[in-house]
Parts: C-alpha cells; structure tokens; sequence
C-alpha cells in the first residue's frame, strides 16, 4: 500500500511490525556518492530506542541496523538501499488478555473495524516500534542535508505536563539538549521535567507535553506553491507520527493575538543579501522556505496506556474493566525528540532534491 510510503523524491517505505521478527525499509532516491557515517546512523537509533533512562519503557532493544543494500564501501550507489532491524525483547504473553479487548485511546477499534484483523500484540505496525524505521532514514537525510547545504535538524523537549519552558529557541544553548535523558536544554526545566515523569510513572499514569524543532541554513527556494507547500509537507509529516496532536510553525497560535503591522517580518537588504527584522514567518513564505530559521511545535498526548484500570468494551461489544500491562513509556517525548527530527528530515531532503527540477 502507499500508505506505507513517505516521500516524492527521497522516500522511505516501511515495513514491520511491534512483535514480529524485523522492521525495516527500503530508501529510495538518495543520490550516489554520498559517504555514510554507520556509527552517525546508530547512535540516532540509540537516541530512539527502549530502555535508555528511567523515564523511558523499559524494552531491551539494541536496534542495531543491518544495511541489506545501496550502500558500498560507505557510499550510497543510488540505488534502492534496504535495512532491517531485528526484534529482540517481544513480550507478547503480556498482551494475550487483551487479544478481543479494545483499549481506551488506542487503534485497537478503528483497525479492527477497518481491517477485520488485527495483530493485538504491542499495536502491532500501529506501534511507535515502527518509527525506529523512519530514525533510520532520516538519519540518511541528515547526512545528505548537512553535507550538500549545511543544514541542520534541532528538536527538543519544551514543555512536560504544566512545566514549559518559556525561552525562545535563540536563547537556549540547544547543544545542551542531549545532556540530560528529558531531552531539555534547560538543566532547571529539565529536572522538573524528570520530577513529573517519575511521579507521574509512580501513579500509574502517563503524562504529554510538547516538542519544538528548529532547522537552520535552509537556502531560499525549497518548498513548493499550492499542495506541497513545505509546511504542509511538514505539517503532515509530523501529523503521521504517534500521539501527535496538534502542529503549529512560526508565530502558530499566539501569532492570532497580533495586528498584521504586529505580525509582518520587515524585509532590509544587507551586504549578505535580503534578511528579515523578525521571524514570525517560520522561515516559510507562500510555502516556500525563505533563508531564515524554520521553527515548528508539536502537541503530543500522554501515553494511552496506564496502569489503572479503566472502561472499555471487547470485539463483542460487551462492557469491560481493562488495565494496561507491560512495559511502557510514562511519557513519549524524551524518546520521539530524534523522530521529529528524522521526519523533518525528510521532509528537507525530499525538497532540496525537487528544488534542482524548478528552473534552468
């Protein structure tokens, strides 16, 4: 199915699911010749995997990818580069219980109505497991971004619960954000952040909160008019990852509080070209990026599964009490901070490949 394809030009198709044996991909469209640092590529996976701190599920997964094709000598060849990543701590006897139950905020109803089946252990391909795939290629997007435009790819975590932090991007020293295992920039902010976490892990709960990602030295010129505006390519890239609620870029939603004489970036021309006074934009005009930071925030709600028992039904329609078991995350963010960033990736990489088709 092209569902399970993203991308034009750079394109990742998916495959796998939660407790099968692999998931993995095959990537097509990246150019020949670009070398490829495999340790650059793991340690991105390591930043999204199981088990890495004590706010995180505690799944034992190395996730150690295996290059099946595309790449030689540690250069792409420009053709289809195929990867697996092999399962290794399946617990699916702790989800026997549930196999005719649906639970409360997850797909366990709509892709049974849909499909007529379902695999019912860990969410099966509608688990986030499926997004170490997507780690993958964008960690391949990265390298091609950063090597042929010097562009560079930040996410991290900006708010927890209630606890946010109120910095603009500019302000924060983002090369702190892989200090700390929330993922915050803010050594204070952060502490609460875990604080929370942990607290709420102890209640059986789950907590959301938010993620900001800011992308720098994105050229003039890439995105294009109408459909594929690049923040809608964005919006829609970001929309596909798991308990992602809610996206918004630039200004976003507080930039509705604004006058337009509030609101508009003035334009003045220096000796290294046009720039603009303010950035309330997003770095995108009329969908195409404009030289300046690209910025976005992202909604993620609290983990669906708790441990507390809750309301719900079985495949029979009959009223039940299901509580979650398992290993779970308390909170989703420490962990998708690096597939926000492959994703926007993407994203990029798939644009400033279109960008080379639009004039002479």
């Amino acid at each position: 199915m092209s569902a399970n394809t993203f991308g034009t030009y750079f394109q990742l198709s998916s495959f796998g699911e939660s407790h099968g044996l692999a998931i993995g991909g095959v990537i097509n469209g990246c150019p020949a010749g670009l070398e490829i640092d495999t340790e650059f590529i793991q340690n991105e996976l390591d930043r999204r995997k199981p088990g890495q701190s004590k706010i995180t599920t505690q799944r034992k997964e190395s996730d150690t990818v295996k290059v099946l094709s595309g790449i030689f000598e540690n250069k792409t060849l420009g053709t289809p580069i195929g990867f697996m990543i092999q399962n290794e701590d399946q617990k699916s006897k702790d989800y026997e219980e549930i196999k005719d139950s649906f639970r409360p905020s997850h797909a366990d109803f709509t892709w049974e109505e849909k499909f007529g089946f379902r695999d019912y252990r860990g969410g099966g391909r509608s688990s986030a497991r499926e997004t170490a795939s997507r780690v993958v290629a964008g960690a391949l997007a990265k390298i091609l971004l950063k090597k042929t435009n010097n562009v560079s790819v930040q996410a991290f975590v900006s708010s927890v619960g209630d606890i946010e932090l109120k910095e603009n991007y500019k302000n924060l020293n983002l090369e702190l954000t892989e200090t700390n295992i929330v993922r915050c920039p803010d050594e204070n902010t952060a502490e609460k952040m875990i604080s929370l976490i942990e607290e709420t892990r102890k209640n059986g709960d789950t907590v959301g909160g938010t993620i900001t990602c800011v992308i720098k030295n994105v050229p003039v010129g890439w995105g294009e008019p109408v459909f594929d505006k690049l923040q809608a390519n964005l919006a829609k890239a970001m929309l596909s990852i798991n308990a992602v609620k809610g996206f918004e870029y630039g200004s976003g939603f507080e930039g509705t509080k604004l006058r337009g004489s509030e609101h508009n970036d003035k334009m003045t021309s220096t000796d290294s070209g046009i720039t603009f006074k303010s950035n309330h934009a997003g770095g995108i005009l009329g969908g195409i990026s404009n030289g300046d930071d690209i910025y976005f925030k992202l909604a993620f709600k609290p983990v669906a599964t708790i441990m507390q028992t809750q309301e719900s039904v079985n495949n029979k329609g009959e009223s039940i009490a299901i509580k979650g078991k398992g290993r779970h995350d308390p909170c989703v963010l420490p962990r998708a901070v690096v597939i926000v960033e492959a994703m926007a990736a993407m994203v990029l990489a798939d644009a400033f490949l279109a960008s080379k088709l639009s004039r002479i």
